[in-house]
């Protein structure tokens, strides 16, 4: 198999003397969704700001195409091709929905997406451009928040909670966007507590639990009593 795109190696990691990490392995494929499941409190999250640079970890627990970025400043990360959409999804409340999209084109990668590739896959976003990030529903701020992670053409989209709070039809939008972002070439990792969601958008899942891996693999290897079993200690 060809290496990895984002290798973890003994990922440990925490918060002062709390660990919430421990010896995580863990790769990413190029064009792969990678669905990462788990209770509240499993380290998903903490998962994700480790790879992203909000928590300091060590320099070779985490490799970019080989490259050793673990602990780098987020804004390196996001430099070389990593993209966050933040649980809660943290809009600019003094920017307007055009204004928070051009910030996440702000490192300069060349790509496919601009703001009219956005405003293709988000239309109503077109039609909200003007006004404030935070004047929007709950959908259309997650479909904002998408779009500006995207506005930085990066090779990896990290999705914490994408589903978190919203209504199941704008869940529903936002998963059927996904195939076309896939389609340009990005890799994912989808951080989600709705598991049957996560497992159908992904071709492979890693199941948290205290902070270790409890099972992962290719969702149909597995019955739903087995990801029971992982998600919940049983």
């Amino acid at each position: 198999m060809a290496e990895p795109l984002l290798a973890l190696r003994g990922l440990r990691a925490g918060y002062g003397d709390f660990q919430a990490l421990f010896g995580i392995d863990l790769d990413l494929h190029e064009g792969e969704v990678l669905a990462l499941i788990g209770a509240n409190g499993a380290g998903k999250s903490t998962l994700i700001r480790a790879i992203m640079g909000l928590v300091p970890v060590r320099r070779e627990m985490i490799r970019l195409r080989g490259e050793a970025i673990g602990g780098l400043r987020p804004d390196r990360i996001a430099g070389r091709g990593i993209a966050l959409v933040p649980e809660g999804r943290r809009l600019f409340r003094s920017l307007s929905v055009e204004e928070n999209l051009l910030i996440g084109g702000e490192c300069g990668r060349p790509g496919p997406w601009t703001l009219d590739a956005v405003y293709g896959l988000f239309p109503a976003l077109r039609e909200r451009r003007r006004a404030p990030g935070t004047a929007l529903s709950g959908g259309q701020q997650q479909m904002a928040a998408i779009g500006r992670a995207l506005m930085a053409n990066p090779g990896i989209i990290l999705f914490d909670e994408i589903s978190l709070g919203l209504a199941p039809v704008v869940v529903k939008d936002i998963y059927a966007a996904l195939p076309a972002i896939i389609g340009t070439g990005v890799s994912a990792i989808l951080v989600e507590q709705d598991v049957g969601r996560a497992l159908s958008a992904a071709g492979r899942f890693a199941c948290l639990q205290e902070g270790r891996i409890s099972l992962a693999g290719e969702p149909r290897s597995f019955s739903r009593a087995d990801i029971t079993a992982a998600y919940f200690g049983a």
